[in-house]
């Protein structure tokens, strides 16, 4: 899964022996040999097709934004409760999702991240041995459930459960830090196989 996605971005986008990676994609790309040892890589920055604020209950749209909204500190939804914040990226595609939405929910007083993950339904098991084992603290929550009309599984978290997770981070770096949450649950997914 991920080795193919990720040798397959290689392949599309290195450009005069330069590559643009994530920190967990080139150590991934290293331990499996992926690149060259003529090719530079270069820190990635996200960039986002999609950036919306919706309403919870109607998700209606309230706003487009643009990338510097991604700056503002994810604290930002705990004092909007009714919002939650909708992205769309192509960087998704390594770690097998294409949109997150981010929301305060104010029930269980936690930042939650939903996405659908395009993987299996046999790897149920691996998902949820990897979230029980990653998400650190008492009453840390989950929700993952197949969706065989979509094909992948719809998942949700508690981000305050995860490693380094503060809400003083800014968006972007709640982004980042997802980014390679959910790229090792992949890995740990494809080392099942």
């Amino acid at each position: 899964m991920l080795k193919k996605e990720l040798a397959k971005y290689i392949a599309d986008n290195e450009k005069d022996n330069k590559i643009q990676l994530f920190d967990v994609d080139k150590e991934y790309a290293d331990k499996h040999q992926l690149i060259s040892s003529d090719v530079t890589v270069v820190e990635k920055e996200f960039n986002f097709s999609v950036i919306e604020r919706c309403v919870k209950e109607t998700e209606d749209l309230i706003r487009a934004e643009d990338l510097d909204f991604l700056n503002t500190s994810i604290s930002y939804l705990k004092s909007h409760l009714n919002e939650f914040v909708y992205v769309e990226s192509s960087a998704f595609e390594t770690i097998r999702i294409d949109a997150v939405v981010l929301e305060f929910d104010e029930v269980f007083e936690s930042y939650t991240a939903l996405f659908g993950l395009k993987v299996q339904k046999k790897y149920g098991d691996a998902i949820k041995m990897y979230l029980d084992t990653h998400l650190k603290g008492d009453g840390a929550k989950y929700s993952v459930m197949f969706s065989g009309e979509d094909g992948l599984w719809d998942m949700n978290f508690a981000l305050d459960f995860v490693k380094d997770f503060s809400d003083d981070l800014s968006f972007v770096e709640v982004y980042q830090l997802m980014y390679g949450f959910i790229f090792k649950l992949v890995e740990a997914i494809e080392e099942t196989q």
